[in-house]
């Protein structure tokens, strides 16, 4: 069994992850995909973050209904940093060795590779698919590496809370029950 794993902070989630899930699932013919919102990210500031509860409930309602996605809370359960590492270890721990794990990643994130927690290890525990992102082309690839060309959307969480700040429409750029948990909660208007 083939088992992508995305993680994220999913501040909030959009359309963009659901489709970097969907077109890595249908192009490296992954079983599932699993989303895994990390508690706190090492590599992002917490002043923008919401609680964990609210990330975890729009990734939810974000992939309710399609049975090829599921979502994995350990990495809030774990609490602190989340470190892909533990993750992973964990994962490997908890699939039997006849699972494959496909560790999904943007482009953007290839501009930081090198200052994860034991990437190399991480590397050797899962294989790394970097997915295309609007202008992070897909170049200066590390060894083993599984470059993936997707179809995808130019939106970004960081984009989505300033646009909420400035009362900006964001309808669109969200699946409807993320909007509207956003809306019902208040989301993001005050940070």
């Amino acid at each position: 069994m083939k088992i992508g794993i995305l993680g994220g902070t999913f501040n909030p989630i959009h359309l963009g992850h659901l489709v970097l899930a969907c077109e890595v699932k249908h192009k490296l013919s992954l079983d599932k995909v699993v989303f895994i919102p990390a508690n706190l990210a090492p590599h992002k500031e917490e002043k923008d973050l919401i609680d964990a509860s609210h990330r975890l409930k729009m990734v939810k309602l974000a992939v309710a209904g399609n049975p090829d996605f599921e979502v994995n809370d350990m990495e809030i359960k774990r609490k602190g940093k989340s470190y892909s590492i533990d993750t992973i270890k964990a994962l490997s721990e908890q699939y039997p060795s006849s699972f494959k794990l496909f560790f999904i990643l943007g482009s953007d994130a290839l501009n930081y590779l090198d200052s994860w927690k034991d990437v190399q290890e991480l590397m050797k525990l899962a294989k790394f698919v970097v997915a295309s992102r609007p202008n992070y082309p897909l170049k200066d690839m590390p060894k083993g590496v599984l470059p993936v060309v997707i179809e995808s959307l130019d939106i970004s969480a960081f984009r989505i809370r300033q646009r909420i700040k400035l009362d900006e429409p964001v309808r669109y750029l969200l699946p409807e029950k993320v909007y509207s948990h956003i809306l019902k909660n208040n989301l993001y208007k005050g940070l």
